[in-house]
C-alpha cells in the first residue's frame, strides 16, 4: 500500500471516530453554541482529491462534504533504517452550498471550525507509525457560482510524521 493511502485512510479513521471524530465535534458545537449545522454523513466524506465540478458531475453534489487527500509526501530518512521515515502533508478540504448567498462563509467557518476540534482532540499515535504532532494551516475560498447556488472551499492543511518498516 502506497504511502499517501496509509495516511489518508488513518486522517478518513480519525474523522469518523465515534468519541473524538467530526461527528461529535459538530454536535458539540451545536450544543455549545446554538450554530445551525448538518451532521455531516460518512459517506460525504471522501478520500480523494477531486475539483467539485467533477463530483457534482458524477454524483449529484451532496452538501456539506469533505475530501482528505494526501498532497505531498518527504522520506527526510529521520530515522536512517526504515523503509520510510518522514513526513507527509494532508489536506482537508471542506465544501459548502446554498441556494443564497448568506450564510455561505459563516457556514463554512463553522465546520472548518469542528474539523480544527477533531485536529486537537485527536493529537498523538495514530497507529502504524504514523503520528500528529499538532499544527495545522486554514485557508479560505472566495465563493463562486456552483453547488445549490453558492459554494465555497476551505481546506485544512496538517503534518503527520511518519516511520514505516
Amino acid at each position: 500500500m502506497s504511502i499517501g493511502s496509509v495516511v489518508t485512510g488513518k486522517t478518513l479513521g480519525v474523522l469518523r471516530l465515534e468519541d473524538r471524530g467530526l461527528g461529535s465535534a459538530i454536535a458539540w458545537l451545536r450544543e455549545s453554541s446554538e450554530v445551525p449545522l448538518e451532521i455531516i454523513d460518512t459517506d460525504d466524506i471522501a478520500g480523494q482529491n477531486t475539483a467539485f465540478e467533477i463530483v457534482e458531475r458524477a454524483k449529484g453534489g451532496r452538501y456539506p462534504s469533505i475530501s482528505v487527500y494526501c498532497d505531498r509526501i518527504s522520506n527526510t530518512l529521520h530515522e536512517k533504517f526504515r523503509r520510510f521515515s518522514g513526513k507527509a502533508r494532508l489536506v482537508l478540504e471542506i465544501r459548502v452550498s446554498k441556494d443564497r448567498l448568506e450564510g455561505v462563509e459563516q457556514q463554512l467557518q463553522w465546520y472548518t471550525g469542528a474539523l480544527m476540534r477533531v485536529l486537537d482532540t485527536n493529537r498523538g499515535d495514530w497507529g502504524d507509525g504514523v503520528y500528529y504532532a499538532g499544527g495545522y494551516e486554514a485557508t479560505f475560498g472566495s465563493t463562486k457560482h456552483g453547488g445549490k447556488n453558492f459554494i465555497q472551499i476551505g481546506k485544512i492543511t496538517f503534518e503527520l510524521d511518519v516511520n514505516l518498516s
